[in-house]
């Protein structure tokens, strides 16, 4: 594969304070996993090999949108699955909505309202604008954000590889069951493979 870095995002999907903090929605509602826990600092020596070489780094956020008094639009299916959500999680410009400090800064930020980052966002625009033809995608969860993400970036004919150390799901049979499904939609790699890739370029 030729590799142009200055061409290729890593895209982080919802690795947000709401999510993975223990002060944060989830965090408070005791919604995590190890998998989860630990992407952060397996994917910062990847983010910095990025910024060395000139790639982008783009960061996606789940977005509760606020109505009347505040209180937030929720789907009806996530508000059976996430009972626990409430007003001011996930809004707009708030901590909670924030990428992770370890991991800021995003040079591009796009906030999405479900699971794929190109969904009546303005994703494909952005990456357009900066020339980025090839996405790696990282971040949670593996069947639900990125892969919705992974498949609406191929069909946009963007070359999509899916990270597959650099996601995660509350279950492993999950996680491997979505990179399997996604192997046929785009390239599989590490975050390792990745790196490489980034400080050889």
């Amino acid at each position: 594969m030729t590799f142009d870095a200055k061409t290729t995002a890593v895209l982080i999907v919802d690795l947000q304070n709401d999510f993975l903090d223990p002060k944060g929605a989830y965090g408070r509602a005791g919604q995590s996993s190890p998998e989860i826990a630990a992407l952060p600092e397996r994917l910062l020596p990847l983010l910095n090999a990025v910024r060395d070489a000139g790639g982008w780094v783009v960061s996606t956020q789940f977005t509760l949108v606020p109505g009347k008094g505040g209180e937030p639009f929720i789907s009806s299916h996530l508000k059976k699955l996430r009972p626990f959500l409430k007003k001011g999680d996930f809004q707009p410009a708030s901590w909670g909505n924030a990428l992770v400090d370890l991991l800021q800064p995003a040079d591009i930020t796009v906030e999405k309202v479900a699971y794929s980052a190109f969904y009546q966002t303005r994703m494909e625009f952005a990456l357009s604008r900066a020339g980025i033809k090839t996405i790696m995608v990282c971040g949670i969860v593996t069947n639900g954000g990125v892969a919705s993400t992974v498949r609406d970036a191929h069909v946009r004919d963007f070359h999509t590889i899916t990270l597959s150390d650099g996601c995660a799901a509350f279950s492993p049979e999950t996680h491997d069951t979505a990179i399997k499904a996604l192997s046929t939609v785009g390239d599989i790699m590490t975050v390792a493979e990745a790196t490489a890739l980034f400080k050889g370029a």
